[in-house]
């Protein structure tokens, strides 16, 4: 098989794997009304249904990236994607919402192997920045496709086969992917560095952002001044400290304290956080607010959230060739800033007076949302060793999947209350929901700030010293380089 047509087949096979992530999140999101009328969960347990996904990808990426340095890219990459095809089977078979949360978790552990041995694939089969900031602009994009079809095929599964069809939806992608990965990716990359795996900062991760989500999440019904709620606080504030001083004298840390030195990587893994943060809180609220009080069906709230979904697509696999020319800078701050004005308008009565204030948000946020993800993972992987690309690739997803735990879990909290009684009590409610999303609209505009000052021109450009194989990394990072 020729070069090009081989790397166009990995390519292929890779950008499956963000399909398939982002298809089964916006389904389930369309699905959550749904699954609370047929499993009476509660707005806790839907909370864990989104979140205990995002939550097992916050804590397990880096062990994923270190798993695909260590083990080889294609081969982690194909076993995360059949723990993902797993855990979506029993997220289809669960006879209540316990087994439901825990196959979402099984689900997100299989995300957590599989995205960062992609873009870690995608940054050593693409040597040169302008062609590898094309290829990571198209992977990104696929998350505007599955965003693009996902409320639609949500809203016509969950109308015509009921909830449990958006998770076998998902078996027919892994399939595909899993005979794609046998033919294209073998031969891809092989890992020229052995390395152990750093289980005490792993365990220490854990309860960093456990103790902190199950706080947040639980906290309105266990009481904010109860021993379980304090303990879960301090028991995250506890890891946290002893994660920085385990990983800062570790020989083989999980995370290299030392990579930070960048500002460019700094900014995209902050900005990368951020971004998600607002982006999940309005896909777990808005939804909900669109069926639980509005009163529309799956299949129109689906259709509501298109303009979305659509501009995304459309404008994310530009994105990453305009930044090659004109830099990160100018895309990430305007795309945060957009998004951020979104949510903004969500935030205000407007959106209470019909839908066009809703469509104009959600097209703003579309279009904001596409100018970021694909800079953002080009700038950190630019500024990360290349002998580092499974670890640098894995703290990019590491950081929007905290940012999408507390989005939702923090958000989640603003909105507030049973959903059983939104319809009855609206106006309350809807206070909430302006709250969360003015808490995300300022979080949005913070990463405005973090990218005007740590991005410049030239953060897109791979430092000579890395090859396509990987090689000895530099003790003082490119990016830092004076201009």
């Amino acid at each position: 098989m020729a070069a090009t047509d081989r790397n166009s087949l990995v390519l292929a096979t890779l950008c499956l794997g963000p399909f398939m992530a982002i298809l089964d999140t916006s389904l389930v999101n369309l699905g959550l009304h749904s699954i609370q009328a047929d499993l009476h969960a509660n707005m806790t347990a839907l909370q864990w249904v989104v979140d205990l996904y995002n939550l097992v990808y916050a804590v397990l990426i880096l062990t994923g990236g270190t798993l695909s340095d260590q083990y080889g890219r294609p081969r982690i990459f194909i076993l995360g994607v059949v723990i993902f095809a797993a855990g979506s089977l029993l997220c289809a078979l669960a006879p209540n919402a316990e087994l439901l949360i825990v196959g979402r978790g099984i689900a997100g552990a299989g995300a957590a192997l599989e995205l960062p041995a992609a873009l870690a694939i995608l940054n050593l089969t693409y040597p040169d920045p302008g062609e590898r900031a094309g290829a990571i602009a198209l992977w990104g994009g696929m998350n505007g496709l599955a965003m693009a079809i996902g409320p639609t095929a949500g809203c016509i599964l969950v109308s015509n086969l009921g909830w449990r069809s958006l998770f076998y939806a998902v078996l027919p992608v892994a399939a595909v992917t899993l005979l794609m990965a046998a033919v294209g990716l073998r031969g891809t990359a092989d890992p020229t560095v052995r390395r152990h795996l750093d289980l005490p900062g792993q365990i220490l991760a854990i309860l960093t952002l456990g103790g902190l989500s199950l706080g947040f999440i639980e906290g309105p019904s266990w009481g904010w001044h109860t021993w379980p709620v304090i303990g879960c606080f301090a028991v995250s504030a506890l890891a946290g400290i002893a994660f920085i001083a385990v990983e800062h004298s570790s020989r083989e840390p999980l995370l290299p304290l030392s990579i930070f030195r960048s500002g460019p990587f700094t900014a995209a893994v902050a900005d990368a956080a951020l971004m998600t943060f607002g982006m999940y809180g309005l896909l777990f609220l808005l939804p909900l607010d669109l069926q639980a009080i509005r009163g529309n069906s799956a299949l129109l709230a689906g259709i509501e959230l298109l303009p979305m979904s659509a501009t995304f697509f459309i404008v994310s696999p530009l994105a990453g060739r305009v930044a090659t020319r004109i830099g990160p800078r100018i895309l990430i701050a305007g795309g945060m800033g957009l998004t951020g004005f979104g949510l903004l308008l969500l935030s205000t009565p407007l959106i209470e007076v019909g839908y066009l204030p809703i469509a104009v948000a959600l097209f703003a946020v579309g279009i904001g949302l596409g100018w970021i993800t694909g800079p953002i993972a080009t700038a950190a992987m630019a500024n990360a060793p290349a002998i580092r690309s499974g670890l640098s690739s894995g703290l990019v997803n590491v950081a929007r999947m905290i940012g999408a735990t507390l989005g939702v879990a923090v958000l989640g909290l603003l909105f507030g209350g049973r959903l059983e009684d939104m319809a009855r009590d609206a106006p309350r409610f809807m206070t909430g929901m302006h709250a969360a999303f003015l808490v995300g609209a300022i979080s949005q505009f913070a990463g405005v700030v973090i990218a005007l000052i740590w991005f410049r021109r030239d953060s897109l450009e791979t430092p000579a010293h890395q090859t396509r194989f990987g090689g000895p990394a530099t003790t003082r990072p490119a990016a830092v380089r004076q201009s």
